[in-house]
C-alpha cells in the first residue's frame, strides 16, 4: 500500500472545504444578482427612484454589523460589501461618484425563497405537517440516554458495527478507505452520551475494545450526525457553524472526513438511504418543533 504524506491529505481536505466555501458564496452572488435584476425592474416599473443613499448605508452598516458579530473587520466587511454594491451598479448601468459607489438598492434585506440543501435542512418540518403538534411531543434525545445506557455495551458494538458493514461494504472492498486500516476514529453523540472508537481492520470496520483511545474523535448531537451520514447537510457547513467537532488528530480525522465524502452515494443499498433520510427528515422536524414549543 502507498504511503501518503498525511500533512498533504490534510491540505488538500481544507483547500476541498475552501473551494466549497468559494462554490456558495459564488451561488450566492448569482442568486442575489438576480434579485438586484428583479428589483431594478420593480423600481422602473413604479417609477421608483434607483438611487437610495440612505438604503446603501443601511447595507454597509448591515453588513458591518453582522461581520462584527462573527468576528469579521469592518474593514474587510466594507469590502466585500462595496464589491457587491459596485457590481450592482454596473448591472444596472449606474456610474459612480469620486467620492464613493452611487446608492443602489440592493434587497440585501429581502429574503428569498429557501432552496436546495437549505431546504432540507431548515423546511423539513414540512415534510409533516398533519404531525406537527405531535412531534412536539417527542422528547429531545438527551431524554434517551438513560434508556439507552441500559443496553449492553456489546449489543451497542453488534448494531453499530452492523450498520457500518451495510454502508461501507462496498467501499471497503474496492480499497477506498485504505488509508484508514489500523486507524482509530472516535464518534460520540453527545446528546445520546453515546461513545465508539471504530477501526478498519481484517477488510471490515470493528468497534474497537473501551479501553482503546481514538486518534482523532467527531462530536456532535444525534440529529446532526444524521445529517452528515444521511448528506442532507454538507459537512463543511456541519464543521463551520461548530455543529460537528473534530478533535485529537485534525489531519487524520480530515483524511477520514474526505474519504468519505467521496463515497458514492449511489452504492449504498436504495432501501437503506431511504430510511437514512426519512429517519433523518423526522429527527429534524421533531427537534424544529420541540424548540418552537419551549421557545
Amino acid at each position: 500500500m502507498t504511503k501518503t504524506d498525511p500533512s498533504r491529505g490534510a491540505l488538500i481536505g481544507v483547500r476541498r472545504m475552501i473551494d466549497g466555501v468559494d462554490d456558495a458564496l459564488l451561488t450566492l452572488i448569482v442568486a442575489r444578482r438576480r434579485l438586484v435584476s428583479l428589483a431594478a425592474r420593480i423600481k422602473q416599473d413604479k417609477g421608483v427612484p434607483t438611487r437610495d443613499p440612505d438604503r446603501e448605508r443601511e447595507v454597509l452598516e448591515r453588513a458591518r454589523r453582522l461581520g462584527n458579530h462573527f468576528g469579521l473587520p469592518s474593514a474587510s466587511s466594507d469590502r466585500l460589501m462595496t464589491a457587491l454594491i459596485q457590481d450592482a451598479c454596473g448591472q444596472q448601468g449606474l456610474s459612480q461618484k469620486p467620492d464613493g459607489f452611487v446608492a443602489i438598492d440592493t434587497d440585501q434585506g429581502a429574503r428569498p425563497p429557501i432552496t436546495g440543501m437549505l431546504a432540507n435542512t431548515m423546511n423539513n418540518q414540512t415534510r409533516f405537517p398533519t404531525a406537527s403538534r405531535w412531534l412536539r411531543l417527542l422528547p429531545p434525545p438527551s431524554r434517551l440516554s438513560p434508556l439507552l445506557r441500559r443496553i449492553p455495551i456489546g449489543w451497542q458494538a453488534t448494531l453499530f458495527e452492523a450498520a457500518m458493514r451495510r454502508v461501507l461494504s462496498a467501499p471497503i472492498e474496492k480499497g477506498a478507505l485504505e488509508l484508514l486500516v489500523d486507524r482509530r476514529l472516535g464518534i460520540e453523540v453527545t446528546d445520546l452520551e453515546l461513545r465508539w472508537v471504530v477501526v478498519l481492520r481484517n477488510g471490515r470496520m470493528q468497534v474497537c475494545a473501551q479501553e482503546e483511545i481514538a486518534e482523532a474523535t467527531v462530536r456532535g448531537t444525534a440529529t446532526d450526525l444524521m445529517l452528515l451520514a444521511s448528506r442532507r447537510e454538507d459537512a463543511d457547513t456541519l464543521f463551520f457553524q461548530r455543529r460537528l467537532v473534530l478533535t485529537g488528530d485534525t489531519e487524520l480525522g480530515l483524511t477520514a472526513r474526505n474519504l468519505l465524502d467521496q463515497l458514492p452515494w449511489q452504492e449504498i443499498p436504495l432501501g437503506l438511504r431511504i430510511a437514512m433520510q426519512r429517519g433523518t427528515d423526522l429527527a429534524v422536524a421533531a427537534r424544529t418543533a420541540y424548540h418552537a414549543s419551549t421557545a
